[in-house]
C-alpha cells in the first residue's frame, strides 16, 4: 500500500513514525512540498510539519491535496502544520496559539469522542507527546470531531470525514531534531529553562516509542482496509464548554466505561 508523505521542511522529517509505518506494512514516497505528484495511485496520504503559516499563499498546493483526499476519502493525517493544513483547507481557522507558544514534551488529554475511533481508541488517555508550535487550530471545520486537547492548546487533535485525521502535536520525531528546533527557533526562555525542556524532550521519547507505534499501525490499518472504518453517525451539537483538564477527562472516559459494562434492565 503506498502512502504519499508531503515533507514541508527538511528539518521536519517523518523519523520514527516512518519506521513505525513500514514495519506495519507501508510503503513510503517521501516528496518535497513544492514538487507534488497526483494523488492518484496512493492508498494513503500523511502531511509533515514545518516553520510556515497554514494561511501561506505558498502553502496552497498542499491544502488543495488534502481537500481531494478528503473528498476522494484517501486516510489522511497531518502532523502540526499538516493538521493546520487540513483544518484550513476544510474551512477552519488557524492563527496564533492563544495560550502562546508549546515546547517540549506535555500530555494531551483524549476526549471522550475517542472511545470510538480507529486510530486513538486503543491510547492511554493522557499519551506524551511534543509539543513545538506558535500557530494552533482556533476553529475547527464544520463537522469535524474533537478527539483531544491540553490546558495550552484546546485543539490537539480531530478528524475530518471518515478517513482524515489531524494532530497538532509531534511523535514522529528524535531528541536530535527536536534540539536542532531548538537551536534554530526565536524564543523567550533563557538557557536554563531551555535545556530544562530539552533533556525532559530527550527522555520521553522512549515513552513515545513505546506508545504511539500502535496509532501508526492503526493507521496503516485504515490505509489497508479503508472500508473496515464505518460512516461516522451525526453528531449533536454541544453548548458546554469544552473539558480539557485531563483529571476530569479521565473521569468522565471512565464513567463511561463502567456504563457500558452494567448488564441492562428490562421491565419497569
Amino acid at each position: 500500500m503506498a502512502v504519499l508523505v508531503v515533507q514541508n521542511a527538511a528539518n521536519c522529517p517523518i523519523g520514527p513514525l516512518g519506521d513505525w509505518l513500514v514495519a506495519a506494512g507501508l510503503e513510503l514516497d517521501v516528496r518535497d512540498s513544492t514538487a507534488l505528484p497526483d494523488l492518484g495511485g496512493y492508498d494513503g496520504l500523511i502531511v509533515l510539519g514545518g516553520m510556515q503559516s497554514a494561511n501561506d499563499d505558498e502553502c496552497a498546493p498542499v491544502r488543495a491535496l488534502l481537500a481531494r483526499a478528503l473528498a476522494d476519502e484517501v486516510p489522511t493525517l497531518g502532523i502540526c502544520l499538516g493538521a493546520q493544513l487540513l483544518a484550513v483547507a476544510l474551512g477552519g481557522v488557524v492563527g496564533p496559539n492563544p495560550e502562546g507558544p508549546e515546547y517540549g514534551a506535555l500530555l494531551v488529554a483524549k476526549r471522550a469522542n475517542t472511545a470510538t475511533d480507529p486510530l486513538f481508541r486503543d491510547l492511554p488517555i493522557t499519551p506524551d507527546v511534543i509539543q513545538w508550535h506558535h500557530d494552533a487550530v482556533l476553529q475547527l471545520p464544520a463537522s469535524a470531531v474533537h478527539l483531544a486537547s491540553s490546558p495550552g492548546c484546546e485543539v490537539q487533535a480531530f478528524r475530518v470525514g471518515r478517513l482524515a485525521w489531524g494532530i497538532q502535536f509531534h511523535i514522529e520525531t528524535t531528541p536530535e531534531v527536536v534540539r536542532a528546533w531548538a537551536a534554530e527557533d526565536d524564543f523567550d526562555l533563557d538557557d536554563d529553562t531551555l535545556e530544562r525542556i530539552l533533556q525532559r524532550t530527550d527522555a520521553v521519547h522512549s515513552d513515545i516509542a513505546e506508545v504511539w507505534p500502535r496509532f501508526a499501525a492503526a493507521f496503516a490499518g485504515v490505509v489497508t482496509d479503508p472500508a473496515s472504518v464505518p460512516a461516522r453517525r451525526p453528531l449533536r451539537m454541544a453548548t458546554a464548554e469544552p473539558v480539557t483538564d485531563p483529571a476530569a477527562i479521565r473521569a468522565a472516559l471512565a464513567a463511561e466505561a463502567q456504563a457500558a459494562h452494567r448488564p441492562p434492565t428490562f421491565g419497569p
